[in-house]
């Protein structure tokens, strides 16, 4: 693995000849060795559509491109840092999430209502991710920001999780995701994200919460 947690909220990012890791700008902390930092203008991996998607989505995050022979501490803002491995499955995230990733892994952008139609548009709004949101795919590691720390929660045909969408983060595997209620539109009004709108997933994979309700 790439990164290796040194706390809550830094990890540890070694960097070899002929490889690549993509971090947010402003990530990193400190480093040892011959590294360099360059803007990226390609989107990562996934090129210039990648790039194109993310800006048309309002997730024009900038990127450094990391290459050299040496480690790099990351952190941002003092978020808590969770690193999740991917084994050729796909990650879906806010971009401004991303802290870093390897670059193994191909970046690209999904429109909301690609999984949910209507109801997929108004759960972006929601949990505050917009129309798009973005996706890594592949086989390597990627290091997300959080509030109040991270809980991973397992998600199985026969036990669906329903999350409140503010403290959603991300998932991975076969997993589908619809946005819900229990209360009638009356009882809602007042009602805070979690009581009046929950988020469901259903199938096979791993989603991600955070310990509050609060945005990046």
């Amino acid at each position: 693995m790439t990164f290796r947690e040194i706390n809550s909220k830094m990890v540890e990012a070694t960097v070899a000849p002929g490889q690549r890791l993509f971090s947010q700008r402003g990530a990193m902390l400190a480093y040892r060795g011959d590294v360099s930092f360059t803007p990226n203008v390609q989107g990562g991996q996934g090129g210039l559509m990648s790039m194109i998607g993310r800006r048309v989505a309002g997730e024009a995050t900038p990127l450094m491109t990391v290459e050299g022979n040496g480690t790099v501490f990351f952190g941002h803002g003092g978020h808590h840092v969770q690193v999740i491995t991917l084994s050729g499955d796909t990650l879906y995230v806010e971009a401004d999430r991303l802290l870093a990733f390897e670059g193994t892994l191909r970046q690209g952008t999904m429109f909301m209502g690609a999984q949910g139609g209507v109801m997929g548009l108004v759960r972006g709004q929601v949990t505050g991710q917009g129309l798009f949101t973005t996706t890594l795919q592949g086989h390597g590691s990627v290091a997300v920001m959080a509030h109040g720390g991270v809980f991973e929660v397992p998600v199985t045909p026969q036990r669906p999780v329903h999350v409140d969408p503010q403290a959603y983060v991300a998932h991975h595997g076969e997993i589908r995701n619809r946005l819900s209620t229990a209360l009638g539109w009356r009882e809602m009004v007042g009602r805070g994200s979690g009581e009046a709108f929950q988020l469901e997933l259903s199938g096979n994979g791993t989603v991600y919460v955070q310990a509050s309700e609060e945005k990046l």
